[in-house]
C-alpha cells in the first residue's frame, strides 16, 4: 500500500531532575552540597532512508516520544542524556508543524537528519545554586519538558521523470514496457491509484528514474478527480512526459487534452509550467492517430513531439535517447536566484516579549501565562520550602506581585498558572 501523507504526534525526552543530596564522609565533616545535574531528554530525529519509497510504517504508528535523560544523582554525578529516537523516512519527505504549517525539514538525500522535537534540558542539582550566603542549599530544579507537536509529513517522490496525461492514454503500459515496474492495467480510468516507480535504461546503458501518477482530469487541482492526491509528486520531477492518446479512443480531441492538463499544472504550481516538457504521442498503431499527430503539431507549434505505439514497440528507443539527453542538460537541483543584498546592516530594536501576562477567568480568578514564566515554573520542585522561596522571589523580580495589585488583586484572591492555583497575599 502507498502512503504518501500521514499526521503524527511527536515529543521530545523530558529532562532529567537535578538531586538535592550532601556529601557525607568519614573525617570529611559539612562536606557540604553533593547533588549532581539531571540528564538531557533524547531528541526526536528524522533521518532519510534511500531504501524506503513509502510512509507505511507511520500508518500504524502515530505517536513518537523520545526516552527521558536521567534524574541526577549523587557525589555531583550528572544524569545520563538520552538518546536521541531516529525514525526513518523515504527520500523526498517534508514535515510540517499542523498549527503553524511552518515547513520544519525537507529531507531529499540519504542519511540526511532533522531535529524535530528537540528533547528538555535536564534540571541543576542543589550543588550548583551553593554560594557562601547559603552553602548548603535545598534547592534543585526539575527537567524541562520535551517539546510536542503534531506535524503533517508528506510525501513528494524522487523521480527523475513523471509521466502525467488523461485517464487510460497509456502511462501505466508505457512504464511496463520501458521498465520492469508491473502496474495494474485494465481497459478503465483510474486503474492507476497510487505513483507507480521504475528504472529505465537506455540502449546506450543510461538509467533514470521514472514515475507513473495517476490520471489528470479537468479541475484536478481544485480537488476533482484522483490526480490531486498526487500533483505534489510532480513537483520533485525535472522532466515531464505528457502522453497523450493520439487515436482519440476516448472521443477527446487530443489538442485540448494537451492544453487541459498543462492548465491543471500550471494552476497547482506556476513552476511547473516552465518544466521541460516532452510530448508522446501514444497508440499510434491505430490508423486515425496518424492525421490527428498531423492536425496536432499544427496547433502546437515547436514542441518535440514523439510518437510511439507500446503495442509493437515503435519509436520507444528513439524518445528513451531522447529523455536520457534531456536529463544531462537539467541539473539535478535547481539553483536558487541569488538576490543582490545591500552590503549595509541595519540593526532594528525589538521589544523583548513580556514574561508573563495576565488576565481574568469567568471565576474571578486571575490567570497567569507566558513562556518564561511557565518555564520557569516547570523547573521548580515545589516540595521544598527553598524552592518555593525561590520562585516566589523569581515572580517578585519578574514583576508579577507589582502587575496583579495593578489589576486589583487583594489578600485571599484565587491565582491560577497551568492547572495549578495559589492564594494571592499582599
Amino acid at each position: 500500500m502507498f502512503v504518501d501523507q500521514v499526521k503524527v504526534f511527536v515529543k521530545g525526552g523530558d529532562g532529567g531532575n537535578g538531586l538535592v543530596a550532601y556529601r557525607r564522609e568519614k573525617y570529611v565533616p559539612m562536606g557540604g552540597p553533593a547533588g549532581g545535574d539531571g540528564g538531557n531528554g533524547g531528541d526526536v530525529v528524522f533521518e532519510v532512508d534511500e531504501g524506503l519509497n513509502t510512509l507505511m510504517d507511520f500508518r500504524y504508528q502515530h505517536h513518537f516520544k523520545a526516552k527521558r535523560g536521567e534524574n541526577g544523582m549523587n557525589q555531583k554525578q550528572h544524569g545520563k542524556n538520552a538518546q536521541p529516537l531516529v525514525v526513518s523516512v523515504p527520500p523526498g519527505t517534508t514535515v510540517k508543524d499542523v498549527e503553524t504549517e511552518r515547513v520544519i525539514a525537507d529531507l531529499t538525500e540519504h542519511k540526511q537528519t532533522a531535529v524535530i522535537a528537540k528533547g528538555g534540558r535536564g534540571g541543576r542539582g542543589n550543588a550548583r545554586f551553593a554560594t557562601p550566603r547559603n552553602p548548603a542549599p535545598e534547592i534543585a530544579e526539575n527537567g524541562e519538558p520535551g517539546e510536542a507537536l503534531d506535524v503533517q509529513v508528506e510525501l513528494k517522490l524522487l523521480a527523475d521523470v513523471g509521466l502525467v496525461g488523461f485517464p487510460s492514454v497509456g502511462k501505466s503500459t508505457f512504464l511496463s514496457v520501458v521498465t520492469a515496474a508491473k502496474p495494474k492495467i485494465a481497459d478503465y480510468h483510474f486503474t492507476t491509484l497510487a505513483p507507480n516507480l521504475g528504472v529505465v535504461e537506455s540502449q546506450d546503458h543510461r538509467s533514470f528514474v521514472l514515475a507513473d501518477l495517476p490520471g489528470l482530469i479537468e479541475g484536478a487541482h481544485e480537488g476533482v478527480g484522483l490526480g490531486h492526491q498526487f500533483l505534489r509528486h510532480i513537483e520533485r520531477t525535472r522532466l515531464i512526459l505528457h502522453i497523450i492518446d493520439m487515436a482519440s479512443l476516448e472521443g477527446r480531441d487530443p489538442y485540448e487534452d494537451y492544453v487541459t492538463i498543462n492548465h491543471e499544472l500550471s494552476s497547482y504550481d506556476q513552476r511547473l509550467a516552465k518544466r521541460p516538457q516532452i510530448i508522446i504521442a501514444n497508440k499510434m498503431d491505430i490508423p486515425e492517430a496518424e492525421e490527428n499527430l498531423a492536425s496536432f503539431k499544427e496547433k502546437v507549434g515547436d514542441v518535440p513531439i514523439f510518437p510511439i505505439s507500446t503495442v509493437t514497440g515503435d519509436g520507444l528507443d528513439e524518445l528513451l535517447y531522447a529523455v536520457a539527453d534531456r536529463l544531462e542538460e537539467i541539473p539535478k537541483y535547481e539553483e536558487q536566484p541569488i538576490e543582490e543584498v545591500d552590503e549595509r546592516v541595519v540593526y532594528k530594536f525589538e521589544k523583548e516579549e513580556a514574561p508573563f501576562k495576565v488576565t481574568r477567568a469567568d471565576d474571578g480568578a486571575y490567570v497567569l501565562y507566558g513562556e518564561k514564566i511557565e518555564s520557569v515554573f516547570r523547573r521548580t520542585d515545589f516540595s521544598r520550602d527553598q524552592s518555593i522561596n525561590r520562585f516566589a522571589r523569581q515572580m517578585r523580580g519578574m514583576g508579577v506581585d507589582e502587575e496583579l495589585r495593578k489589576r486589583g488583586a487583594k489578600d485571599g484572591d484565587t491565582v491560577r498558572l497551568l492547572d495549578y492555583e495559589f492564594e494571592f497575599v499582599d
